[in-house]
């Protein structure tokens, strides 16, 4: 609780209250398998508001993303964490984490269904902007958020946060109707240069609307302060931290007006 309290007065999030918001443990299905997403929207705002889907990171649906949907909530917005592993599913170890991200990866069939399901419980809240939807994923999320905009589903905007970029069929672009805002560390090992530009020419083969900033010396994983180190390549960085949702804040704001 320290840790998250620290993260959000260092994000400049100083007049939440956590009595506001309203949580809630969603249980839905994506074929045979049944799933665990997380809901929540802060009460004080009426009415119908802009919905975000939020994409976990390879270790699943945690605590870490529960706490960003959570600051999501609290700028106004619905918002449901999407559980693309499955109820009950989350991973221990790393290698256990990079056997099931992987398992979705070489699957981007199967991810897409995992995270349109998500979406479609974000879509039948009754205080829900149907046309006002965006969705936003962390390292295997971004590639989570992003499948998700190469499916054609009817978002305004696309976030990724240190994301993966990669696509074999990189012709499904054409079906992409969002914005797509990239946040990367130039320093990041995970994602290559070469993962860089291809995403590069994906979407300007495609003329999508998109962008990339780059944070001087950040890694893989810079958002999350969990990353310490003993991690080869991931690691925490508060100023690219900071700057990143400043500028995912200023798209939302900017693709809702």
């Amino acid at each position: 609780m320290r840790i998250i309290l620290s993260l959000l007065l260092f994000l400049g999030i100083t007049t939440f209250a956590w009595a506001e918001l309203k949580t809630q443990t969603v249980d839905y299905k994506q074929g045979d398998a049944v799933l665990e997403g997380y809901l929540v929207y802060d009460d004080h705002f009426q009415g119908k508001r802009p919905g975000v889907l939020v994409a976990h990171e390879w270790l699943g649906l945690n605590d870490y993303i529960k706490m960003r949907a959570d600051m999501l909530a609290h700028l106004g917005y619905t918002v449901f964490a999407v559980d693309i592993y499955g109820k009950g599913v989350r991973p221990q170890t790393v290698k256990e984490a990079g056997e099931l991200s992987s398992k979705f990866k070489n699957d981007r069939s199967l991810l897409q269904s995992r995270v349109q399901a998500g979406l479609e419980v974000l879509k039948n809240q009754s205080n829900v902007d149907q046309s006002r939807l965006a969705a936003i994923g962390y390292c295997f999320g971004g590639t989570a958020a992003l499948e998700l905009a190469r499916s054609g589903a009817d978002l305004k905007g696309v976030v990724t946060f240190h994301g993966g970029l990669s696509n074999p069929t990189p012709e499904n672009a054409k079906n992409i109707k969002a914005k797509i805002l990239v946040l990367h560390g130039d320093s990041d090992t995970f994602v290559s240069p070469a993962e860089v530009a291809a995403f590069e020419k994906e979407m300007n083969d495609a003329k999508i609307n998109y962008r990339i900033i780059k944070y001087p010396g950040a890694v893989h994983g810079f958002t999350n302060p969990a990353n310490k180190g003993e991690l080869p390549g991931a690691l925490y960085n508060a100023d690219a931290d900071k700057k990143s949702w400043q500028e995912m804040k200023d798209f939302l704001n900017q693709i809702n007006s």
